[in-house]
């Protein structure tokens, strides 16, 4: 079977950046997605099409394909009142936050200095050339109910809070 949209696949990867750093790397058949859905990044979901179990590929995605390029104006410095009184601040932590459209967003403690707080609302991996090493181990067709939540469920279903 073929991966094209409305299939759950399952994969096993290693996410690297430009010097072969290692990212992030899937454990034991444990990440699968719905094709189609928006749940992986463009650049990989694009050369997954076609493929199927068994097909292993590298794939090189540039930052448009991904996470996009990074914006400097997504760094910002903030009073350290805007955060809850009792947290120790550390760089690298990350808070939700509310955009400027009302959206929320996710931001990384970049830095601290007085009363201050650096702040990055730019995704981690913004402006970072990724490369995958992918084995597609399954593909399958979505259960009525994956199709409808837009995403895979596990062994037994999912259950919505």
């Amino acid at each position: 079977m073929q991966i094209e949209t409305h299939k759950v696949v399952t994969l096993n990867y290693t996410l690297t950046d430009k010097d072969g750093n290692i990212i992030d790397k899937s454990t034991d058949n444990s990440f699968a997605y719905l094709h189609g859905a928006n749940n992986i990044i463009p650049g990989l979901e694009n050369a997954l099409s076609g493929k199927k179990a068994g097909d292993n590929l590298n794939v090189s995605v540039t930052p448009d394909e991904a996470y996009g390029e990074r914006d400097e104006a997504k760094t910002q410095d903030v009073p350290r009142n805007m955060f809850p009184e009792d947290a120790e601040i550390q760089p690298g932590m990350q808070f939700h936050a509310q955009g400027p459209n009302g959206e929320m967003i996710v931001v990384t403690v970049v830095n601290i200095e007085d009363d201050t707080v650096t702040v990055d609302g730019n995704h981690p991996l913004a402006g970072v050339h990724l490369n995958f090493a992918v084995e597609v181990v399954n593909v399958r067709d979505a259960s009525q109910e994956e199709l409808e939540h837009g995403h895979v469920h596990g062994p037994g279903g999912h259950h919505h809070d």
